[in-house]
């Protein structure tokens, strides 16, 4: 490679972004350093597809900092809900809360203000500043690492401190003091549409010319991985507890865990303590109980094999289970809360059988 290649990587990929990049994604109509903030981290961990899908919605539903900070948990956590990683809503919701109290209701301009916000890390910070205010900041996303992994050969897991230092001199180096927004926009594309992570399309890359990992045949070894673990299969069993009139039973979930703070079903042991756990409940087994089919639900790390029990209560003492870690849940007028997607794809089982 070119000694002082990292001042040529800018033009080059500013060519290539003007014309064959993304200009229409719906957070860069308007990029307030609001309407930034939200995508950037809806994206962490998301496909742009997939966040595209509900951008607006939740955008119309909290189109300031104001309305998100005043919005309930219940409210964000429910248009969250199918993006997954939920902590990253209720850190967007604490920081919004922050804002509004701590810095007048307006985002913070300056980085170490904004990195300082729950869930705002060093390169969403830098993302957010470049992409709606135009300041000159790095960054450090996954897209970006595994680009300049393969440009510059460095060895090494991204994860490790040194390579990761090693990969924020390169970002900071590369980041021109020009069109800092558009550039920003374009290295994420780069990655995530040419430079993927499998079968990349060097052909189609503007930086092939110079990438050391094209040269070296050592583009499906950069950037290293960590060593593969056996993926870990965990296992749960979920009650459908529906009383007479059809609504089903719903348990808030600590904020810690998988579906931290979503409205879930109750969870036991096994399928054997279903009947003594509505007798400790409701004062009686149920009335009916039947056992569906066991399936799998992925995780980023784990899978969960889920056994959904249905149980219909033939009695339900008045005001059972009320308060604010228990929902009887009315599928008909459906309160809007935050629910994990197997929840809602077994809510949806009971509507579809009437």
């Amino acid at each position: 490679m070119p000694a002082g290649f990292s001042t040529q990587l800018a033009p080059l990929l500013l060519a290539w972004w003007d014309q064959h990049g993304r200009h229409d994604l719906p957070w860069q109509k308007n990029p307030t350093p609001y309407r930034v903030w939200v995508s950037e981290i809806m994206l962490q961990q998301t496909q742009v597809a997939t966040v595209a899908r509900y951008y607006d919605t939740f955008m119309q539903t909290f189109p300031e900092v104001q309305a998100l900070a005043a919005a309930s948990p219940d409210e964000v956590l429910h248009r969250w809900s199918g993006l997954g990683y939920y902590a990253r809503a209720r850190n967007l919701h604490r920081a919004a809360q922050r804002v509004r109290d701590q810095h007048g209701g307006v985002l913070p301009t300056d980085f170490e203000a904004l990195s300082a916000l729950p869930g705002i890390g060093r390169s969403t910070a830098g993302a957010i500043l470049a992409l709606a205010s135009g300041q000159r900041h790095p960054i450090l996303d996954g897209n970006v690492k595994r680009v300049l992994a393969r440009v510059f050969g460095i060895a090494g897991v991204p994860t490790e401190s040194a390579v990761q230092r090693e990969l924020w001199t390169l970002a900071e180096r590369c980041t021109p003091a020009q069109r800092v927004a558009h550039y920003t926009q374009a290295i994420m594309d780069l990655g995530a549409s040419v430079c993927t992570r499998g079968k990349p399309a060097c052909a189609s890359c503007p930086l092939r010319d110079n990438c050391v990992a094209l040269a070296a045949g050592l583009t499906a070894q950069l950037p290293a991985r960590k060593p593969a673990r056996a993926r870990p299969l965990r296992h749960c069993v979920l009650l459908l507890c529906t009383r007479a009139d059809g609504a089903v039973l719903l348990e808030r979930r600590a904020d810690t865990g998988i579906w931290g703070g979503l409205w879930g079903l109750p969870e036991v042991a096994s399928v054997e303590a279903v009947g003594e756990w509505c007798s400790a409940q409701f004062g009686s087994a149920p009335g009916a109980q039947s056992v569906r089919p066991v399936f799998r639900h992925g995780f980023t790390h784990f899978d969960l094999d889920i056994t959904p029990v249905e149980c219909r209560l033939a009695h339900v003492p008045l005001r059972a289970m009320e308060g604010d870690r228990w929902l009887w849940y009315n599928r008909a007028a459906p309160a809007r809360v935050g629910l994990a997607a197997p929840v809602t794809r077994l809510l949806e089982s009971l509507r579809d059988r009437g």
